[in-house]
């Protein structure tokens, strides 16, 4: 019987868990905790990114904001600078407009309105802005526009610009009005 007993007592053995304890040493619970510090640091780095991001979006706002303000704050100082300018021209039209009134003199009118014209185009001229010839030049649809076309008087006309309806202008190199045109055919 001996020999039976310990066979029961060997399976007895095999089928009982003698490290079912939980206070016993071993790997199981340790996997646990390895698991969840990981997540918890991911969880760290994942915030700090959505608060660099927050605080990113937040300064390009900012940014484009302020560039749109002094955009318009530009625009507006340079219209006021303008018509700063052109107020003397102002003044001189009333001027001439009351000396229009009050005087014959064909001659002294024509002379006034020449002057209120020259210190208008030098008001113009001393912010940028320039006038260019188009007469008797190659027609360019860069700068012209071509209102209507006519048979050339001669052959050395042809492809050129014989009238100008319309002046074309430049602000620093720039052009803000293309000439109307006649071109020869």
């Amino acid at each position: 019987m001996e020999e039976k007993d310990i066979k029961a007592n060997e399976a007895t053995e095999s089928t009982m868990n003698i490290n079912a304890d939980e206070n016993a040493a071993g790997t199981t619970h340790l996997n646990d905790n390895v698991e969840e510090s990981a997540v918890d640091k991911l969880k760290v780095e994942l915030n700090e990114q959505k608060d660099k991001y927050l605080r990113l979006a937040a300064d390009f706002d900012n940014y484009r904001k302020r560039t749109a303000k002094e955009k318009y704050e530009l625009i507006d100082s340079a219209s006021k600078d303008v018509i700063l300018s052109l107020l003397d021209v102002l003044d001189d039209i009333d001027r001439a407009e009351i000396q229009l009134e009050n005087t014959t003199d064909f001659e002294q009118n024509k002379e006034g309105v020449k002057l209120v014209f020259n210190k208008l185009k030098s008001a113009l001229q001393s912010k940028g802005l320039k006038s260019f010839e188009s007469i008797h030049t190659d027609f360019d649809v860069e700068k012209h526009e071509a209102i209507s076309e006519i048979d050339a008087p001669s052959n050395n006309l042809q492809g050129k610009v014989l009238d100008e309806i319309q002046k074309g202008y430049y602000i620093k190199d720039k052009i803000i009005r293309f000439a109307k045109v006649v071109v020869g055919k």
